[in-house]
């Protein structure tokens, strides 16, 4: 369906196509807003707040430290690896203006998993913080990575509070193993240093690229997605147009400047990346980052210090909130929006969500590789829960059969999308990019959808074998590909089955060698090699796996059987 069929169907207030000329890049969008909301907060984080001015200042000064003091070009690349805290954006801002290409990393990836992604996007320079000082000491002989840059969760509090949440982090909660990486230099310092050095202009456009995203791949390695300037300016034109959708009073949702936002995902995931980190920017709105939405009770404590009027959220983080027995007397009058993505929503959270806040939580669609949103719900009573409502501005969908046949409204099908979001294609991989995006710029999203004949879209069933953990992508081949290098492991596979609190978790089926394996051995080898929400959590073992007549594990089998 190209765009034109749903121009009738937006809510009043939403245009149908977005101003991609409205900026050049990434960075003009940033500098624009932080001359236009200069007093307005941007960030906040452990009780410390920056405006826009400030961290326009930071973000230079954090530019001009590598554009002076490195010998970094620009389209060379730096891994930002860190939780939400507030050298998060000064490091992602600042390497974008020194013309830098920026390669989100997850801060709880295992060595093996840092190193794979390091090596493949060819990173020269890394901002980390120091609690992950003993693994890049590991990884980085494996690297091509010249420069460190070592932050510490108290570097921008003022200074007797830095040193305390410092030395609490390292002597009292022991977070900070030992490590030795003497050329590492210290994000003060790096600031202190690039203070006052007046920024070179970079030449960026829409076709450069601002971000490598890494995905896991349907053939085990993460791939990195390859997000041009072009792609998360247009993103972020396309929330803004959803979030433009008029009230019961005819004016905005969102007004510019006055939202405060409430940030518990991780911004190195492409969903809060672009929401809470990039989106924010158009209209000079506050984002208070939350760096660990783990701890509930600190979470919700958090919460009843502001009268936010936003939250970005998945079905587990929606669940463990509304659990907590403090949540239901908090200020919910200002809150408007309450987005849920990452994994399906069920419909009795949403249900309970709005009956205890008021607030109808709507769901939307994304991919890596689409910046991440390609669909949303209107907002308010205009949402349709159990769909992901419809294309965003200025993007098509189609649903297509085995032989790429586009097939009629109410059929199931692969969903294709097209619009100015979809990435440039995957990093060095010419051959992966070439099995998704189509030369007339379709991309396959490998999702099986139904689009109604009223336009709104319904994910149905999932062509590849991906699982999701709580929003994030694990893929079965990288599982089986790692368990099959223990000794002990004569065969495996694994699959996604429904799990209440992350919507799926991963189970493993295990044929061992002689000579016995235990699942506790098991379970231990793969936390060594796995980030939490890709470890198993349920191990079987079987005498043989069912295989097609040539040798093919038959996941679907095993589905039928779990």
């Amino acid at each position: 369906m190209q765009p034109d069929f749903w121009s009738d169907k937006r809510p009043a207030g939403v245009p149908n196509d977005i101003d991609l000329e409205a900026y050049k890049s990434v960075i003009e969008v940033f500098e624009r807003s932080c001359k236009k909301f200069a007093d307005r907060p941007a960030f906040s984080n452990l009780g410390v707040t920056l405006t826009y001015a400030e961290l326009d200042r930071l973000s230079a000064a954090f530019a001009g430290y590598l554009q002076k003091h490195t010998d970094l070009q620009p389209g060379d690349r730096i891994a930002v690896q860190m939780p939400n805290v507030l050298q998060y954006p000064i490091a992602v801002f600042g390497a974008m203006r020194a013309g830098l290409i920026v390669v989100n990393t997850n801060p709880l990836y295992t060595a093996r998993e840092m190193r794979h992604q390091f090596k493949d996007a060819g990173v020269r320079a890394l901002v980390y913080l120091n609690m992950f000082g003993k693994l890049v000491q590991d990884v980085l002989p494996d690297t091509d990575i010249d420069y460190l840059i070592e932050a510490k969760m108290g570097d921008l509090l003022p200074s007797l509070k830095g040193w305390l949440v410092n030395t609490v982090v390292k002597k009292v909660k022991k977070m900070v193993p030992d490590y030795h990486l003497p050329q590492a230099v210290s994000f003060k310092d790096a600031l202190k240093q690039g203070q006052g050095h007046g920024l070179k202009p970079v030449k960026v456009g829409h076709s450069d690229i601002a971000v490598l995203q890494y995905t896991g791949g349907t053939t085990g390695v993460a791939k990195g997605a390859m997000l041009t300037h072009g792609n998360l300016v247009a993103n972020m034109l396309q929330v803004d147009a959803c979030l433009s959708q008029l009230g019961a009073d005819g004016s905005p949702l969102m007004k510019q400047g006055q939202e405060i936002m409430i940030a518990p995902l991780p911004l190195y995931h492409i969903y809060a990346f672009t929401a809470n980190c990039m989106c924010m920017m158009v209209n000079g709105n506050h984002n208070v980052l939350i760096t660990n939405p783990r701890d509930i009770a600190g979470f919700v404590k958090e919460l009843g210090k502001w009268k936010f009027s936003a939250l970005l959220g998945l079905n587990t983080l929606f669940v463990a909130l509304m659990d907590h027995p403090e949540f239901k007397h908090l200020d919910f009058s200002n809150l408007k929006v309450t987005n849920s993505g990452g994994t399906a929503l069920v419909k009795a959270t949403a249900e309970r969500w709005q009956a205890m806040t008021g607030c109808t939580v709507v769901e939307g669609y994304g991919l890596t590789e689409t910046s991440p949103v390609a669909s949303t719900n209107p907002y308010g009573d205009k949402a349709r829960l159990g769909t992901v409502g419809i294309p965003v501005p200025g993007t098509a969908f189609k649903v297509i059969d085995d032989d790429g046949n586009a097939l009629a409204l109410g059929e199931r099908g692969e969903l294709c999308i097209k619009g100015p979001q979809v990435m440039k294609g995957y990093w060095n991989r010419e051959e992966a990019t070439a099995e998704v995006l189509d030369a007339d710029g379709w991309f396959k999203s490998g999702d099986v959808a139904v689009i109604d004949p009223d336009g709104f879209v319904r994910i149905v069933d999932r062509k590849k074998d991906m699982i999701i953990v709580s929003g994030f992508n694990v893929y079965p081949n990288e599982i089986e590909d790692v368990v099959m290098a223990h000794p002990k492991v004569a065969s495996c596979a694994a699959i996604g089955v429904p799990d209440e609190k992350s919507g799926e978790v991963v189970k493993l089926f295990v044929v061992a060698r002689d000579g016995g394996l235990s699942a506790e051995e098991l379970k231990a080898y793969c936390k060594e090699n796995f980030t939490g929400y890709k470890v198993p959590k349920h191990i079987v073992f079987r005498d043989s796996l069912p295989m097609t007549p040539v040798g093919k594990i038959l996941r679907r089998e095993l589905r039928d059987i779990a």
